[in-house]
């Protein structure tokens, strides 16, 4: 037992110099494109939302966790948000058709939606025109170069991009619609407009633009900050984080919010290894083992499959097809109290009105079973008529 303590000691001691050593490791950068404005890691938002006050500075934000169609249902209806904008930067804009039909009505009436997105619905590149491709690129080093068409952006400038950042372009658009703001050095359009009433609509194939790597450079906050001047500079933004952290609530657990913060989390992990530890030392036996008693099996479905299996061979559908109106009639006579002595036309019209069956329904099986107590064969097909109909009768009723 002193040897035991020995070891639990040495045990405990190196579990905390593992806990001190990485406690004080650097914390690698993690390049996880999420695209959430409150996160701080390369590929967040955190920046990009906390300047919109300085990027439009007669606006106000309005953050939503909600779809397009919920946000801009009342919006439109009730005039709240004129001019304004709508902003979308996500790996994925997932509009359908309930959501697109809100969002013209809001950009007809003045307003401007922003979409930065690597992945659009299919509803929206079809009614659109819209494919996005990606320009080839075998090194992350290679830089991409965009410039805007707008003569008051100076097209002559270029902005220099890394990490393959500005490699998507659109490679199909409808250009008696779209108008290109935009374009990379082999002439292919990265930035479009629509026109649609007072207002517009503006897309992007890549949401990297407007993340904190990008920002905290000085040509790429620039080139963020010349594509979103086309929006209104008042107004009301609104900020949709739906299409990047999904609905509210998702995502929003108690262990996610301990398990974000560096000193909880570690003490979640010492507090389990060390249960793990305690139920381990405890586990070790104090009695002899005792032996394991086989429950008895069901042989129901064994015993089922046997007499299907005879019944099969034999061909008998005749005698499948009584059985299964013997089963229908005792059905009938414990839940309706009715007497199955006489199939006739009174028995069918009392059946229908207590059960609430169609009558049709009812009909054909009453048919069916005058078919099977008079005839002398049945064929497969008839057989599973009768089946289907009770069946059916069955689900009506909730029998």
């Amino acid at each position: 037992m002193k040897d035991l303590k020995i070891y639990v000691a040495i045990a405990f001691a190196l579990l905390i110099f593992y806990c001190v050593v990485q406690y004080n490791r650097p914390k690698p950068v993690d390049w996880s494109p999420t695209y959430l404005d409150t996160d701080k890691i390369p590929y967040g938002t955190y920046l990009l939302n906390h300047q919109l006050n300085d990027i439009f500075p007669g606006a106000t934000i309005q953050t939503t966790r909600m779809p397009v169609y919920n946000t801009l249902f009342d919006a439109v209806n009730e005039h709240r948000y004129q001019p304004g904008s709508y902003l979308i930067i996500a790996q994925k804009a997932d509009i359908d058709a309930a959501d697109f039909g809100q969002m013209l009505d809001y950009i007809k009436k003045g307003n401007a939606v922003f979409i930065a997105s690597f992945y659009v619905s299919k509803f929206l590149s079809d009614t659109l025109k819209l494919k996005i491709n990606s320009e080839p690129s075998f090194s992350s080093t290679k830089k991409t170069k965009l410039s805007f068409t707008n003569p008051m952006l100076d097209p002559k400038k270029t902005y220099m991009f890394d990490r393959q950042i500005g490699n998507q372009y659109f490679s199909k658009f409808d250009t008696s619609k779209a108008v290109v703001l935009g374009k990379n050095q082999y002439k292919h359009a990265n930035f479009i407009r629509y026109a649609f009433g007072r207002g517009f609509l503006y897309l992007m194939p890549s949401p990297d633009y407007f993340t904190n790597y990008n920002l905290l450079k000085t040509e790429g906050s620039d080139y963020a900050a010349k594509a979103l001047s086309y929006l209104p500079a008042k107004g009301e933004i609104i900020w949709d984080e739906y299409a990047a952290a999904g609905p509210e609530g998702e995502g929003d657990s108690p262990m996610r919010v301990f398990l974000s913060h560096h000193e909880l989390r570690w003490a979640y992990f010492i507090a389990l290894f060390s249960l793990l530890f305690f139920v381990l030392y405890e586990a070790k036996r104090r009695q002899r083992i005792i032996p394991v008693a086989d429950p008895l099996q069901n042989t129901t479905v064994e015993f089922v499959q046997v007499v299907g299996q005879v019944y099969y061979q034999q061909r008998n559908n005749l005698n499948i097809a009584a059985k299964k109106v013997t089963f229908f009639l005792e059905q009938i006579r414990s839940r309706y109290q009715l007497k199955t002595n006489v199939i006739d036309q009174e028995l069918m019209q009392t059946l229908i009105r207590k059960s609430g069956a169609n009558a049709d329904l009812v009909a054909d099986i009453f048919k069916h079973i005058d078919y099977v107590q008079t005839g002398k064969q049945i064929s497969d097909k008839e057989l599973i008529q009768l089946n289907q109909l009770t069946e059916q009768f069955y689900k009506q009723t909730g029998l």
